[in-house]
């Protein structure tokens, strides 16, 4: 039990029996109350119960007042802080005023030996008093008495009770106007010079950009060489303008709304953009920066931030204290969008966790038009925080020297516990949500205050000036050098013909080329040698010895070993083999998701449990000495926040082969977001690429409508022709080439691939090690039952379909041949790619078959659905006749039985469509 925890709350009658409890027999209390008895002791040898000298044998309650005094301000001094600029603060009760803790003003001079809890020794209570204001009631405010760790919360005290913060040097306080000046003399620049034009102006946090600047300067000195940044727009231009050193005219560039040096490319508004430089630090040490490209969608940026930095942890050899993540949220954003808690939790999890992310609010105290007690319930926006006991400090963004002291105390604190950290810089707004609003229709009081609110700049010389530390020339002097450099700038973005947008990473993807048609329409060799892939699987299907292990996993181990002599190999063997082979080479891979260590379905078993000690093992790891590193996790159960932290991931691995799998395909609708403006769009509006595979599992088995479909018609309306791939493959070796080819192209491109539930353990689903052997990804199968010659002359109807449906086609049509009807005027063509529709492959299948050749589609999706709609638009080559299920809302049934109703109706359609038509023509 922590004893200042329960002074706060215990009555004195309680304390001084338990305090004569310990007198009577120190060991009955607990050990933490036996140490501060000890302690009180000593203080009585002293002091008497009121400050004079004399011990005494009875508790002096009012020594344990001062105590919980101090108590109380640790727990609640943050509410009582000068942390608002522009209003005053919400009133709480009770305060911190001495009556409240049984003290009195007469007690302001008497000594007490609680001093010695703040680092004062025997004080007087008035200079207790002082330092517990000057701490926690200033311009900073503290939460941190929830975190449950002595070591961190005395690590904590130390750095803010004491004297030690970080001392602010007259040089400080130069790069701390220079800061200053820069942000507002760059948002005065644009108002001037670009009237009525967006760009979500900083004005109000201009102290942000001093934070960045002191955060990564005194990054360097501990450690930090790689800074990744995720923010939305406000505040955005000033950031890659004064922390990543983009140059003005290129800023300004985009403010003259030239047309992009690509015309085909789409590009994307200038406060969206992202930037990556490399910079030299005051300390001597270069540090990288990177600004990650974000949408409007405020926070989805920033689990791609956390990915990108977990990759970029995995490839360095520092390792999480050499790469700095840095996420600047919106106090409204923060509060009200369920990804940010999604991203906290993921903070110690082993697939997930960064070393820590800074997190810095940029609190405008308003979000759009909404005031923040119409936006949240919880009394700070950074109170998410709380659930994985993260260090939170509130500071007053017109405090610059306070801001750059709680930034450095933040870094130090990150590097040290390797935790999150976040910041509440409280600031203002100057203008409405865009320049081109009106504030005061909503918030006429508010800025009223703000009007005639001086900036943080001008606050900041004021101070200066009156300490003596600068003059009124010296603050010209380094206004007119900045508004200079602005000019020119701005002399040269005129002169400038076009605007142009640079890949935000394009240091790692040296090497890579954005792909042309002809490069997408291409499957390279993906082939294995029959040895090595035997050598491989014989690898990673044979335990080590000496452990215990469930007996069904130890089957599986046998049963696939036995698949190598038969030479079936069933669809996990593909896809293990795909990722053997690609480690053996020198890709990296990673995985994760909703229960992919052994597979929804239970068919993947990467990750082996002994039954004993759950001993974790992880036979793709066990290849050979010097391998790639196969990483996969068991994810929270999140879509939206861990299938954007992979995208991010799979930002900085082009080399490796990253995956998310949904549990079910159906659960990708909760990252639409990450689809709908990174993965289909990224490469068009930022000149990125990114090679993210999604496996989403699908098929219509009657299990309901959350367990059907993964949504195919979305990512194909999403599909421009050449953003992503959209796959349903229906053989093991043609789904080990797929994954094989996403890693041995000179592009990436998103992969969307939906695998199979039924097909896993289908006997008929099997492919042969020769299969893998040879070739690559084939984006069309033509039946197999038309490999002889001749046998396509007669086909008068050929089936397209997709997915697991052609098994049950194929069923259908061999039992009808059992029972003595003649099919060979049938024919079954599986389109395995159906974005981009594989050109070539359907003009030379539907070339060799009577040009007078009924098509019909067919699926089990309803119409409204599946891959329907999409081929109805591009199916160009032949007239498609469809069938499906009727139009519907829902995917599918609940009911197996009905669902075998439906199922069977398509089906029979198929042959009833091929009667007809054979009878018509004859």
């Amino acid at each position: 039990m922590d004893p200042l925890a329960f002074l706060s709350q215990a009555e004195p009658q309680a304390l001084d029996a338990l305090y004569r409890q310990y007198l009577a027999d120190p060991k009955s209390v607990d050990s933490s109350w036996q140490l501060f008895f000890k302690g009180f002791d000593l203080a009585l040898e002293q002091y008497g119960e009121n400050g004079r000298k004399g011990g005494s044998d009875t508790l002096a309650p009012k020594e344990f007042r001062v105590v919980n005094l101090i108590h109380g301000y640790r727990t609640r001094g943050h509410l009582f802080t000068q942390t608002n600029p522009v209003r005053a603060r919400r009133t709480y009760t009770p305060n911190l005023d001495l009556e409240h803790f049984g003290l009195e003003t007469s007690d302001l001079d008497v000594v007490f030996e609680a001093g010695s809890e703040v680092g004062l020794g025997a004080a007087t209570l008035r200079a207790i008093v002082a330092h517990l204001e000057d701490t926690y009631c200033r311009s900073i405010g503290i939460e941190y008495m929830y975190i449950r760790e002595p070591e961190r919360l005395a690590w904590i005290r130390e750095r803010i009770e004491l004297e030690n913060r970080p001392a602010i040097t007259a040089a400080d306080r130069r790069q701390i106007l220079k800061k200053l000046a820069q942000a507002t003399l760059f948002e005065e620049f644009l108002q001037k010079k670009f009237v009525g034009q967006k760009r979500f102006s900083l004005e109000g946090g201009e102290s942000l950009i001093a934070a960045l600047d002191a955060i990564i300067e005194e990054g360097t000195r501990k450690g930090v060489r790689e800074v990744v940044i995720g923010m939305a727009h406000r505040g955005r231009l000033s950031t890659l303008a004064h922390i990543l050193g983009k140059p003005y005219a290129q800023i300004f560039c985009e403010f003259e709304g030239k047309a992009y040096e690509d015309l085909d490319f789409d590009g994307d508004v200038k406060y969206h953009l992202g930037y990556s430089r490399e910079q030299l630090a005051d300390s001597g040490e270069k540090v990288h920066i990177t600004l990650a490209p974000n949408p409007s969608h405020l926070e989805a940026v920033g689990p791609v931030v956390e990915g990108l930095a977990r990759a970029r942890i995995d490839a360095l050899p520092g390792g999480a204290p050499s790469v700095l993540p840095i996420l600047i949220h919106g106090d409204a954003a923060i509060s009200g969008q369920g990804v940010v808690y999604e991203v906290a939790q993921m903070a110690g999890l082993d697939g997930y966790h960064v070393g820590g992310t800074v997190h810095v609010v940029v609190n405008n105290q308003v979000g759009f038009t909404t005031n923040y007690l119409d936006g949240r319930t919880s009394t700070y926006c950074t109170d998410v925080a709380k659930v994985t006991q993260s260090l939170i400090f509130h500071v007053n963004a017109d405090d610059a020297e306070a801001v750059v002291q709680v930034m450095r105390i933040a870094l130090h604190y990150r590097q040290t516990w390797q935790k999150d950290v976040f910041i509440d810089l409280l600031g203002y707004r100057k203008y409405g949500h865009n320049e081109g609003d009106e504030p005061k229709f909503t918030q006429p009081r508010l800025y009223d205050a703000i009007a005639a609110h001086p900036n943080a700049m001008e606050i900041y010389a004021q101070k200066l000036m009156g300490e003596g530390a600068l003059t009124a020339a010296e603050l010209e002097a380094v206004k007119s050098e900045l508004v200079a450099s602005m000019e020119s700038g701005f002399e040269h973005a005129r002169n400038q013909d076009c605007v142009i947008v640079e890949d935000f990473l394009a240091e790692l993807w040296e090497g890579y080329q954005p792909a042309t048609e002809a490069n997408l329409n291409v499957s390279p060799e993906t082939g294995v040698e029959r040895d090595r892939l035997l050598g491989l699987a014989r690898k990673f299907n044979t335990l080590p010895q000496g452990k215990k292990y469930f007996r069904k996993v130890a089957k599986l181990m046998q049963d696939r070993l036995a698949m190598l002599e038969s030479d079936q190999l069933d669809w996990a063997m593909g896809e293990l083999l795909a990722y053997a082979t690609l480690l053996d080479e020198g890709h990296p891979v990673r995985i994760s998701g909703q229960d992919v260590e052994r597979g929804t379905f239970s068919h993947r078993h990467a990750v082996v449990k002994t039954e004993d000690t759950e001993e974790e093992i992880v036979p793709l790891n066990d290849l050979r000495p010097g391998q790639a590193r196969f990483q996969i996790y068991n994810s929270l159960l999140s879509e939206y926040a861990v299938c954007s932290f992979d995208y991010g991931y799979a930002f900085a691995r082009p080399e490796g082969l990253t995956i998310w799998e949904a549990q079910f395909g159906d659960f990708n609708n909760g990252a639409q977001i990450l689809f709908d403006q990174f993965l289909s769009a990224a490469e068009d509006k930022w000149k990125t690429m990114n090679g993210l595979t999604l496996l989403l599992p699908h098929g219509y088995e009657g299990m309901g409508s959350e367990h059907s479909s993964g949504r195919m018609e979305r990512f194909l309306q999403l599909g421009s022709g050449d953003n992503f791939f959209v796959c349903n493959v229906t053989e093991p070796a043609n789904y080990f080439h797929l994954l094989r080819r996403q890693v041995k192209r000179t592009f990436r491109k998103p992969l969307v691939v939906f695998t199979p539930k039924k097909l896993l353990r289908y006997p008929r689903a099997v492919s042969s090690l020769q299969e893998m052997a040879q070739g690559g990804f084939r984006a069309v199968l033509d039946d197999p039952r038309m490999s002889t010659k001749g046998a396509r002359d007669g086909v008068r109807t050929l089936v397209w379909c997709t997915g697991k449906i052609y098994y049950e086609l194929l069923e259908r049509l061999e039992a009808l041949e059992v029972e003595g009807q003649r099919m060979a005027d049938l024919a079954l063509v599986r389109l395995e790619q159906i974005h981009p529709l594989p050109t070539a492959e359907i003009e030379a299948l539907l070339a060799s078959y009577p040009s007078d050749v009924r098509c019909l589609w067919v699926q089990e999706e309803p119409a409204n659905m599946g891959a329907w709609s999409f081929l109805l638009q591009h199916f160009r080559w032949a007239s498609l006749t469809p069938i499906t299920r009727p139009m519907g809302a829902s995917p599918d049934t609940g009911s197996p039985a009905i669902y075998a109703i439906r199922q069977k109706a398509v089906i029979d359609a198929v042959f009833v469509q091929h009667a007809a038509g054979v009878l018509h023509t004859a």
